[in-house]
């Protein structure tokens, strides 16, 4: 299917990953002849997904030049699978990797630079996808990752404990007791209301195997920051009870990488993207774009560089 919306073209079609699920996916595309100035690939949040949750952030950047191609994850969103369930962190992130690397080595994309967006759980999986594949990816968005669950978020010990034993039994019940996280998320009163109308956004209790993947996937990253290598830009609001700030400045401070930019936002909350006044998200999308046009024009100097120097000694 595909779709106009002003200035830029929308596409979604259904594709079977290695385990013969059935995954939607979608793409915004700028809608001029002009090739797009990098591909970004979305990574959205638990419980999210791409076409309506993250549409307002994939238009915004195809209208300033970027490709934009999103998934929703299994037992996510449009996709096959027991909604709201995470069986396995790993095939998440080898689904997006498949996917993602697939459209970079099509005809059409080949030699144009790749850039990762995750969000929340999603950058938990764009930090995965990265170390899949280190020298791949030319830099991420790391909006408010889950690199770490915060504290208060966490079960009691005994009570994780105890979960974890019904977990081996009973994986898929929804007993994790844990807090309205569009509530505590999401500031402006219409997006929650709108996030619970949508019927592909999962709004049940966490799945006891989805908070078991969520928790090993974060605790993992939290121990191995230092081995994050490619430039970055890491954007989280200092009023986040979700994910914790904490660890994304430590990201920050410890990451291998030469590249790396952390951005603070006093006041805001953990849906930097979506779900905050007009005028906050503004000033994020400002910095992203601005992170992101700043490379695009570094690579693009280094290539006209390039071709000078090859016709200068020819």
């Amino acid at each position: 299917m595909t779709t106009d919306i002003g200035n830029v073209i929308y596409e979604e079609e259904y594709i079977l990953n290695s385990r013969g699920m059935k995954l939607f996916t979608c793409k915004w595309l700028p809608e001029n002849n002009k090739p797009p100035k990098a591909l970004i690939f979305i990574c959205h949040g638990y419980a999210m997904e791409c076409s309506i949750t993250m549409n307002s952030t994939a238009i915004r950047l195809a209208k300033a030049g970027f490709a934009i191609y999103g998934i929703d994850y299994e037992g996510h969103g449009k996709s096959a699978g027991l909604a709201g369930l995470v069986n396995k962190f790993d095939d998440i992130v080898d689904d997006c990797t498949a996917h993602f690397t697939n459209i970079c080595e099509s005809k059409e994309n080949k030699g144009k630079m790749r850039y990762l967006l995750g969000e929340s759980m999603g950058g938990a999986v764009a930090l995965l996808v990265h170390r899949k594949m280190p020298e791949y990816w030319d830099g991420a968005v790391l909006v408010a990752p889950m690199c770490k669950i915060v504290e208060d978020r966490k079960p009691h010990p005994i009570v994780i404990s105890v979960l974890q034993q019904i977990c081996k039994i009973f994986p898929t019940w929804k007993l994790l007791p844990t807090p309205d996280v569009i509530d505590d998320a999401f500031k402006v009163a219409e997006v929650r209301k709108q996030i619970r109308a949508n019927p592909y956004c999962y709004k049940g209790r966490p799945r006891l195997q989805t908070g078991k993947e969520l928790y090993r996937a974060s605790t993992e990253l939290e121990q191995r920051l230092e081995e994050v290598t490619l430039p970055f830009i890491v954007l989280h609001g200092e009023d986040d009870i979700v994910t914790d700030v904490s660890v994304s400045k430590e990201l920050h401070q410890v990451a291998a990488s030469f590249d790396k930019t952390l951005k603070l936002y006093p006041k805001m909350w953990h849906g930097l993207l979506y779900g905050e006044p007009l005028e906050n998200i503004e000033i994020v999308f400002s910095d992203i774009i601005n992170w992101l046009d700043k490379r695009c024009n570094l690579e693009s100097s280094r290539l006209e560089g390039e071709l000078k120097r090859k016709n200068d000694t020819q």
